[in-house]
């Protein structure tokens, strides 16, 4: 199931923001016009990742906390201290709204490119 999340332009290019979707925590990182999603808590330590830098060239973000810096289309750890992945969920934008899907969640299967559909 689909949950609209925000419109695409309240999204900022090389940011993060922290969303609630059934539950969970969810950071959705705007990279130009492509947008990601994924679990918003860093697998070492617990802390928020919307809260880190997004580093738009690497696409990845990097825990506020302890520096460990995940892929935002696979979920995998680039640097320590993590070695556990973040879940990969789906993500849409449909006439203007962000839409993103838990039970498509992924981890290292190298994601999908999430292009702006307009």
């Amino acid at each position: 199931m689909a949950h609209r999340i925000c419109s695409f332009a309240d999204l900022l290019p090389g940011t993060a923001r922290r969303f609630e979707v059934e539950g969970q925590g969810v950071a959705i990182v705007r990279i130009g016009d492509d947008l990601h999603a994924i679990g918003d808590r860093c697998s070492h330590a617990n802390f928020s990742l919307s809260q880190g830098e997004v580093d738009s060239d690497a696409c990845t973000i990097e825990c506020w906390k302890h520096g460990a810096a995940f892929s935002l289309t696979t979920g995998e750890p680039q640097t320590l201290p993590a070695t556990k992945a973040v879940p990969v969920h789906g993500i849409e934008v449909s006439d203007g709204e962000v839409y993103v899907t838990l039970e498509n969640a992924r981890r290292g299967d190298g994601g999908r490119k999430n292009e702006v559909a307009r």
